[in-house]
């Protein structure tokens, strides 16, 4: 269906005419639908905030998603966004000028949260957690400003799988990263339209685009995270049992409260058995 029409978005101008990134192509596009509407994330003319990185998630988020509005499958208005923390090194110009060659809505914000980053993590100890929170802030108040029902992150499939296994290992708990959730002063939705696309597919459609990607340095800068760990752990799994992965991720999807320990999940005080002897 994708083919049917000949026109394109910009974002996929010069896109290689190989069969093999054209079924990448449409299996992320299908992929990122399926999820928009198995987890009700329409709502007829909103406004979604798109967050772009410059890494290759949110390249990928921001075409897919343009791509699926410009077919007329996302009825909903889109802004891209990218949030500037002041991390030293950071090439400013990169994003505006290409979301400016692309004809992309966009906003462009510098709030350094680097600094602050810097100074309140203790050496030795992690970035990620404050970075994340500080970032979501100023997203967050950024959709207000814009008139937006939604910020919309570029987490895949991948993401969601190793958020599970640092809950798991790290957290005590059985959690992960929800393809959407409400915000807890409840006015915003955040959304994870790649809740299904693989990152490796994520990797190998921005390196064919040839979109500039731009590195984190500041969580980039740190080895040994225990994300990285996770994610060690993942690949050797995968690599001595292909589709492990996905196999995994689906578990996610069926998840039966009966057969955990959660008593708030399941009455387990209450159950009975149906046909008791006398």
């Amino acid at each position: 269906m994708l083919d049917d029409k000949t026109e394109i978005h910009a974002l996929f101008e010069g896109a290689p005419s190989t069969t093999e990134y054209k079924k990448l192509r449409k299996r992320i596009v299908r992929q990122t639908r399926e999820a928009i509407e198995q987890f009700g994330m329409i709502e007829r003319d909103a406004k979604w905030l798109v967050c772009l990185s410059g890494g290759k998630d949110s390249y990928t988020l921001l075409a897919v998603l343009h791509e699926l509005k410009w077919r007329g499958l996302l009825p909903v208005e889109l802004l891209a966004c990218n949030l500037d923390q002041g991390q030293p090194n950071f090439p400013a110009t990169v994003l505006p000028e290409f979301l400016e060659r692309m004809g992309v809505p966009h906003r462009i914000e510098y709030e350094d949260t680097y600094s602050i980053v810097k100074e309140k993590v203790p050496a030795g100890r992690t970035y990620c957690a404050m970075c994340s929170r500080l970032r979501r802030g100023n997203l967050y108040r950024i959709a207000r400003e814009e008139g937006c029902s939604a910020v919309v992150l570029g987490h895949h499939r991948d993401d969601m799988l190793e958020t599970f296994f640092m809950n798991l290992f790290h957290g005590g708990r059985l959690a992960t990263m929800p393809p959407k959730l409400v915000n807890d002063e409840g006015d915003l939705f955040v959304y994870r339209p790649l809740a299904f696309v693989a990152e490796a597919d994520c990797e190998k459609f921005a390196n064919q685009m040839n979109y500039p990607i731009i590195p984190c340095d500041l969580c980039g800068s740190q080895d040994g995270l225990q994300r990285q760990q996770v994610k060690q752990i993942l690949d050797t799994w995968e690599k001595n049992s292909p589709g492990r992965r996905q196999v995994m991720f689906r578990s996610l999807m069926n998840a039966r409260p009966s057969h955990l320990l959660d008593s708030q999940l399941f009455d387990f005080a209450g159950l009975m058995r149906p046909n008791p002897k006398e």
